[in-house]
């Protein structure tokens, strides 16, 4: 008997982490350290809420069913912003508002895939994406990456079958934090290109990569919407987590197929989150260079701590965006080390098992570090704790 959707995936990662804090008390001097997910801990800065309370206050529509695709100024909004980012075009009519970035790539599956296609993943891979692929009944097709953990086309070539429908790749990476180069990305483009496949581009964490100027091409393409479905959440940017507002750029012949599966399992995405996600883009651009200049402070200081741990046989493997992935010295399993940090150390974060094939090696060394949820000063107390275990 087949099974049903959800039984053909494992638990929410983060929700199982968070099961390992169950029974355990933490000392007023020695609190949780919770690196466990990517998301911010502040609500959104006090001008921003302002403005979400004057639009729910006085803005009788933002409590009304708004348009399957979401608002039309926030999709202007975005694809201006995203042509000026990349130096391309994108109009309007090729973007639209999700629920979400989980759902924006939820969406694109729909369009793209039935029942038995497959989907290349580099690994580590994000686990939610694995998750929907599996209750899509969409075959996830590993793609070990290098020790830098950048994916190599070639090897993302040998893996093509006639079934492939899409090559999907999040850059800067969860869970592994690197930034792909532009060449890197533009060579899965034309990959994806030649074999008549989509490349889906979750760049959720693109406002704060350390680097300047455009970080790929692909939007200066004429034709980009032809093979990219490009992805992006109001999120991380503008403290929006709770609001759930994402976006999907691509053809308007795929919006239009997108536009059944969201009115579908939403109507529409909710509409004072996208009020604030508009209002953000328009009026916080300082501010949220601002939140970069922070997270690149974190991201520095993770890089001036590691050294400590060095002698002790650790490893830095990726550091980027929100993340610093990481190998560890311990003979024993992360799936067993993480939950056991919550009691020996006051740290949860999640073990690279999590990111990886069930029955693939490749994660039992590898720890996820969410960064950006730790001041530098914290950042200093989490290395204190990471190098207390060579003695533990």
């Amino acid at each position: 008997m087949p099974l049903p959707r959800t039984a053909t995936t494992f638990a929410p990662p983060v929700m199982e982490a968070r099961r390992w804090l169950q029974g355990v008390d933490f000392a007023a001097d020695r609190p949780l350290i919770n690196v466990s997910q990517a998301a911010p801990v502040d609500p959104p800065p006090q001008a921003l809420r302002q403005a979400m309370a004057d639009a729910a206050l006085h803005n009788v529509e933002a409590h009304l069913y708004g348009p399957v695709l979401g608002l039309p100024e926030l999709r202007a909004e975005l694809a201006g912003v995203t042509a000026r980012h990349y130096g391309g075009t994108v109009t309007p009519a090729q973007v639209c508002i999700t629920s979400g970035c989980n759902q924006a790539f939820a969406a694109a599956i729909a369009t793209l895939c039935a029942e038995g296609d497959e989907v290349i993943l580099p690994t580590p891979w994000y686990f939610n994406h694995k998750m929907w692929l599996d209750m899509s009944g969409v075959s996830a097709i590993p793609l070990a990456t290098e020790a830098d953990l950048l994916p190599d086309p070639d090897r993302a070539a040998a893996l093509i079958t006639s079934r492939t429908r899409a090559i999907a790749m999040v850059t800067p990476n969860n869970p592994g934090g690197v930034e792909y180069p532009a060449e890197l990305v533009q060579a899965f483009f034309d990959l994806a290109r030649r074999h008549g496949i989509a490349l889906i581009l979750d760049e959720t964490y693109r406002d704060f990569d350390s680097r300047s100027g455009p970080p790929h091409a692909l939007f200066q393409d004429p034709d980009w919407a032809d093979t990219l479905i490009h992805l992006y959440s109001f999120s991380k940017a503008y403290r929006l987590t709770g609001h759930r507002v994402g976006a999907m750029l691509t053809s308007e012949t795929r919006l239009a197929e997108a536009e059944k599966f969201l009115d579908t399992v939403a109507i529409c995405p909710a509409q004072l989150g996208q009020h604030a996600a508009l209002w953000g883009m328009r009026n916080l651009g300082q501010w949220l260079a601002g939140e970069r200049d922070e997270i690149l402070a974190r991201r520095a200081a993770i890089t001036e701590h590691f050294p400590r741990l060095e002698p002790s046989g650790w490893k830095l493997l990726g550091l980027g965006g929100y993340f610093a992935y990481l190998q560890h010295p311990f003979a024993q399993s992360a799936a067993t080390l993480a939950p056991e940090l919550v009691r020996s150390a006051g740290i949860l974060c999640l073990p690279g098992t999590m990111f990886h094939p069930q029955g693939d090696d490749g994660g039992a060394r590898e720890l996820r570090i969410a960064f950006a949820n730790l001041d530098a000063p914290g950042i200093g107390v989490l290395f204190d704790r990471l190098e207390s275990l060579r003695q533990g």
